[in-house]
This record gives C-alpha cells, structure tokens and sequence, in this order.
C-alpha cells in the first residue's frame, strides 16, 4: 500500500475525532457550534425549527419584491409642490453632484405625478389612485416614506436590499432568518420563492444563501405544472426504488459528514430527503381546487387579464399569475414554510409611466390587499411580516435620455428617496412614518436606510441584529455590517 493511502485522512480534524486523540468528538463538536458550524440537529435536518435568542413577534414572513423600483411619487408620497413645479428647471445646487443613470441635467425638468391621492382608513392614510385595494387595509398597513439606499443601479440596490451590501456572495435576508429559526414545514423548503412577469435583474443573487449552507437558499416553484423542475421520478423509476436509493446514498453521506463534519454534506442529505417528501406535498400544495370560489375571487385569479399587456412587467397571464402566487404564499405560511418571497418584474418605468404603472399596481393591488385581509381573518397577520419594497425610488425629474424630454414620459432611478410598505409581525398599523422633502428628492424626517431596515426586521423575529452573524474568513458576518440601527415607532 502506498504511503500516502495511510495518511490521507491523517488531518488535524480526523486527530481531534478520533478516539486515541483522548480529545473526543464532543469537544470539536461544541467547537463547530460556538462557529455557527453545527449543531445537534444539523446532520439530522439543518432546517429543524429552533427558537429565535430574543422574545419574537414575527415568526414568518412573506417579502413582495416589485424589481425595477415603483416610483414613490405615483403610489406612495404625494407632493402638490411638485405639481405646482411641474416643467420648471431644477436648482442647480440640488442635481450638480448628484449620479444619474440617465437624466442629462443640462435639459432636466421637473415632473409633478398625474396621480390623484386619496386619504383611507381611521388613520387617514394617503395613498395614490392606482391603489384603491391596499387602501382598504390602511389601518394595518405601516407606510415608510423615507427610506434611501446606497446604490443607483438596480442589480447592486437589488442586492443590498435583500442582502445588505451591494456585492454578490452574501446571505439573503429570507436565508439568513431561516439558518438562525429552521422551518416549522417539514414537507417543504424552509425559503420558497415565486415569480411572475419578466425576472428581476439580480436573479437568483435576491434569494442566495450566499456562504451559509445551500439549504437555507430560496426555492423558486412555480404555480403550474412540476412545481419545482426535476422532482418527479424519471418513467419507470416507483417510489419503493427511489426510496432504498435514497437510504443508501444517505449512509454514504452520513458517513462522509462523520469523517470531515461538512455542513454542505448535511445540506446535501436534508435535500434529497426534503426533495423525496415534497414529491406528494408540493403537487397538493399548488392544487387550489380546495380554495373556495369567493377566496380565488377576492385575490383576483380569476379577473380578467387586460386586453393590453405588452409591458414591461405585462404578458398574456401575469394577473392570474401574480395573484396566484400570492394564494400560495398564504398556503405557504399556513404548511410553515419560514420566509416566502413574491417577485415582479419590471417596475423601471423610465417611459410610458401613466399606463405601464397603472398595468403593474392593477396587478398588484388587490391580490396583495387580499393577503392581508386574508391572513388577519385567518389569525396568521399577527405572526406574519408581509413587506412590499422595491430597491430605490425614482425621480422627480422626467427622463430626457438624449438629452430632451421623451415623447413618452417617465421617472430615471432615485436612491435618495422611496417608500416601502409592511404590516402584522410586530409592526404598528395605520400610521405613516418619515417624511421627504416638498419635492420628494430626499427624507427631511425620520429617515429609514436599508440597513435600518433590515435591523428592524431581525429584531421583529428575536434577533439581536449586532450578534447574529456567521463566520467567514476568520469573521463574524452580519446581515447588517455596514451599519443598521432599529426603527423604535415602526414596532407595535
């Protein structure tokens, strides 16, 4: 035998686990959980539920992502100043240091919303005409009006909102609140994400477990069809086969992840069993013929599709879609799953803004508000964050790419200023928090960053958002490294 094939498992880990080091595998085992690296349950099922470190409000939430930036000043944040200015030059003190995607600021004008708003709810809440539905829940709904972000583009701003920093490789939010609280849904994945429309510019990057195991990644299913590709057996393979499969390919696994003590190795075996439980659980799942007709109704699956809908987010069934996606998630919730993420595209509305707009908030509207309404009758809206945000705002200067005012007009990406709404979880209804300036350029009170943002929302599921981190590279990696602070009013 060569020498070689005697020493090749002679590591320092293998030492550590052997017996004859004297040192046993309880010391390393207490060593890999201090590092996040593993824990009692975690060869068993990485996605076991476990109990948030702080006292918690929220245990599960469902994230709206409508990529390409809804502009604020159309649905959200009403500015009669700007209508007043409407055409009227900018100062230049205001844009002269300021980056543009694509307004040149020789030509730019000031553009007021053609949007009417309307006050809702008790609270009196104003909102804009393309959302009549969402104004029906204002007295649950939290409206943030001074959010800002770091980034002008939308990949990176995708990135930072879903993972903190505008740079690939990190966790999302959805993957890190699944690694530090499991999943109560044993048939299906901890983190499920489901789209409609076009896909985002970040893709997969929005949902990526980033160095955590794969286990904690979002899931994309789909409402039609295989709900996820490749699960079902290939023809002439039955269950009993794929099962005595499965058994032995786990052995193989265990016994790699007792020699090197992998956490990828655990990730791996939960997911071919996960997969093998979801082959009878995922098909029932997107099965809506249980939902009664009222319920399908009320989010809006079976509304008519426009008669128009070559948009940018438009296609000949992204109404039923959207809305569907919505029903499931409320399923989702229901079955356990911890983090269910809704994307949109495209919401970049640099032209055409009036009808391409109206087409995406008629889509959206009332299948959210009926989310809402249906998790609180249903007692889920108390424990369930639902959030819609998209990654920046947009401007209130109308495009002018090639330096004139397009024929068709429209809103180029703003950073500076945008809104987010959120409701149940822990977090106070009916009320409106911050404010931008007359213009909607910038927040003049109370202003929320990203990072704020994300602070708000571990605290909400029982995090300390300065000690709930990873190691990485010799590092303790947060969700929030780049700075975050928790936004007391917005907490129930």
């Amino acid at each position: 035998m060569h020498f070689n094939d005697l020493t090749w498992e002679r590591t320092r880990r293998s030492f550590l686990t052997s017996s004859a080091s004297g040192l046993g595998a309880a010391a390393l085992g207490s060593l890999l959980q201090q590092d996040g690296l593993l824990a009692s349950s975690t060869a068993a099922n990485p996605l076991a539920p476990k109990a948030s470190p702080l006292p918690a409000k929220a245990k599960q939430c469902i994230f709206i992502l409508p990529a390409g930036a809804p502009s604020h000043l159309d649905l959200f944040d009403p500015k009669p100043k700007l209508r007043e200015l409407h055409g009227q030059k900018p100062p230049a003190s205001l844009i002269e240091n300021v980056r543009f995607a694509f307004v040149k600021k020789e030509t730019a004008v000031l553009a007021g919303s053609a949007r009417e708003f309307r006050k809702h709810g008790e609270c009196g809440m104003e909102l804009s005409d393309f959302l009549p539905h969402l104004g029906s829940c204002a007295d649950d709904l939290c409206l943030v009006r001074s959010m800002h972000t770091d980034a002008f583009n939308h990949h990176p701003a995708q990135l930072m909102l879903c993972s903190g920093v505008p740079r690939f490789g990190r966790p999302s939010m959805g993957s890190w609140l699944t690694y530090g609280l499991g999943s109560e849904a044993n048939n299906l994945p901890g983190y499920v994400v489901l789209t409609a429309g076009r896909g985002s510019s970040g893709g997969v990057s929005n949902w990526s477990s980033g160095f955590l195991p794969s286990t904690y990644e979002g899931v994309v299913f789909r409402s039609e069809g295989e709900p996820v590709l490749n699960l079902n057996n290939p023809p002439g393979i039955d269950r009993d086969v794929q099962q005595q499969g499965l058994e032995t390919l786990g052995r193989l696994n265990r016994r790699r992840f007792d020699q090197v003590q992998d956490p990828e190795i655990a990730s791996r075996i939960s997911s071919y069993e996960l997969a093998f439980r979801m082959q009878a659980s995922a098909p029932e799942l997107i099965d809506l013929s249980g939902e009664t007709q009222s319920t399908l109704d009320a989010y809006g699956v079976t509304r008519k599709e426009p008669d128009k809908f070559n948009f940018r987010g438009g296609g000949p069934n992204v109404y039923k879609q959207f809305a569907t996606n919505c029903v499931l998630a409320r399923r989702m919730i229901e079955r356990g799953v911890r983090f269910v993420t809704l994307v949109h595209a495209s919401w970049d509305h640099h032209s055409n803004i009036d009808e391409e707009l109206g087409y995406n908030a008629a889509m959206a509207d009332q299948p959210i508000a009926a989310l809402i309404q249906d998790l609180k009758q249903r007692g889920l809206l108390d424990s369930t964050l639902v959030v819609f945000a998209g990654e920046f705002g947009r401007t209130p200067l109308w495009e002018n790419r090639g330096g004139n005012q397009t024929a068709v007009v429209g809103r180029d990406h703003h950073p500076s200023a945008f809104s987010v709404l959120m409701a149940g979880g822990g977090i106070k209804g009916g009320q409106v928090h911050g404010e931008t300036d007359e213009i909607g350029w910038s927040p003049v009170k109370d202003p929320v960053h990203v990072n704020d943002f994300h602070a708000t929302i571990l605290h909400l599921f029982g995090f300390d958002h300065l000690r709930f981190s990873h190691k990485f590279k010799g590092l303790d990696v947060r969700l929030t490294d780049q700075g975050g602070k928790i936004i007391r009013p917005l907490l129930a």
